[in-house]
């Protein structure tokens, strides 16, 4: 083979590449269009499949090559075994002159005489094999060898690119994926948090205070409740908030609790800061959902005498929630399930959504108790902390 024509074949097998964009396609331009250029009779192109130590005929050209770019009994051979198999384990080219006298050939359609083996590889990467043969002794030669490999090297890297760019692809619908995920979870915590019970029922709450002329009960709670709503909103956008604030909100949410059911429940929350400050940063919209169960729970099943003692542990990378709530001994719950308990579900989808997507690792640990006469819970919440 001449030097002119040489380069025309990798000029042109070049350019044939600048549109492609699967593998499919760069595999069978490659095994139909450059290969039959150099007179070979058949092309069969491997790609390793490394999951299960495979290589697989993804095109060819000769008796394999259908009109329809598909491949008729594609072989699928494991690495290591026949010479195509020994090519994509060693890197190394191969020229068969005599198959018949190789222990190694495998026959596939039909018995042909010498064989030239390539890998397709870049970088030490070995993504696959030109596997070409031809019913003549000795028909390949080391100019074969030279442009094939050049050949390979040009697919290799043009199979790199196509991989890279569909796992950029890959990644950002992932990521787009979990952020609209993130988005209608974050909708549902806003409408659990904003639930029409709880709105009304404490702006009837505030009503009667306005009605019963106590105009500072009524100012009060009306301030708390903007407070709450606002807080809501403004958390909306945000995957983080300081600890802080969330304590804030929890004291504004507890306090209109009481008041929309008559203090039926009393609550306490401490902070147990070893580190001496209170900076701290986790993942908003968790908190609210969380006790508003507790809450409505209790008040479904009349619990008596029920109480909330609220602990956080800040620590330079978490932050544990502490909850110990208990009751009066009642009889077995009611099997009803209420409306709350769905959005608890969806809290929950929430916080695996977060673990998987942000590897944040927030488990809840719950521990059920009786003590004579009261019955009771431990719940304890592990949060990282973000800042």
């Amino acid at each position: 083979m001449k030097h002119d024509q040489f380069e025309d074949i990798l000029i042109y097998f070049s350019k044939s590449l600048l549109g492609k964009e699967n593998e499919d396609d760069i595999l069978w331009d490659l095994a139909k269009n450059c290969i039959a250029k150099l007179g070979f009779v058949d092309c069969v192109i491997y790609l390793i499949d490394e999951e299960n130590n495979l290589l697989e005929q993804r095109s060819a050209y000769g008796p394999k090559n259908p009109k329809d770019q598909k491949l008729y009994n594609p072989v699928k051979i494991a690495l290591g075994e026949g010479i195509t198999g020994n090519v994509a384990i060693t890197g190394v080219p191969e020229i068969v002159a005599d198959t018949s006298m190789d222990s190694r050939y495998i026959v596939d359609d039909d018995v042909r005489l010498s064989e030239i083996c390539v890998p397709i590889s870049h970088e030490k990467v070995i993504y696959g094999v030109i596997d070409c043969e031809h019913p003549d002794r000795g028909f390949f030669t080391d100019q074969h060898l030279k442009m094939l490999s050049a050949v390979a090297s040009i697919c290799a890297i043009k199979i790199k690119s196509v991989r890279a760019n569909n796992a950029l692809l890959e990644k950002q619908h992932n990521l787009l994926k979990v952020r609209e995920e993130m988005i209608d979870l974050k909708l549902k915590a806003l409408n659990s948090q904003l639930n029409p019970h709880f709105v009304f029922n404490a702006l009837n709450a505030i009503q009667h205070y306005i009605a019963s002329e106590n105009k500072k009960l009524a100012l009060e709670y009306l301030s708390i409740f903007s407070k709450l709503i606002r807080y809501s909103f403004k958390s909306l956008d945000k995957d983080s908030v300081h600890l802080k604030d969330e304590i804030e909100m929890l004291h504004w949410y507890l306090k209109l609790q009481k008041l929309r059911y008559n203090d039926q429940f009393e609550y306490k929350i401490s902070i147990d800061d070893t580190s001496k400050r209170i900076d701290a940063t986790i993942p908003s919209s968790l908190i609210q959902t969380l006790f508003e169960n507790i809450i409505e729970y209790g008040i479904f099943n009349q619990h008596k005498n029920k109480t909330l003692d609220i602990n956080f542990e800040v620590t330079e990378e978490e932050v544990i929630l502490n909850i110990e709530h208990q009751h009066d001994r009642t009889e077995e719950s009611p099997s009803y399930t209420p409306e709350y308990r769905k959005r608890i579900m969806e809290w929950q989808d929430q916080i695996d959504l977060l673990n998987t997507s942000k590897g944040y690792n927030i488990t809840k640990d719950v521990i059920y108790y009786n003590k004579d006469a009261i019955q009771g819970e431990k719940i304890t919440m592990t949060f990282p902390n973000l800042s």
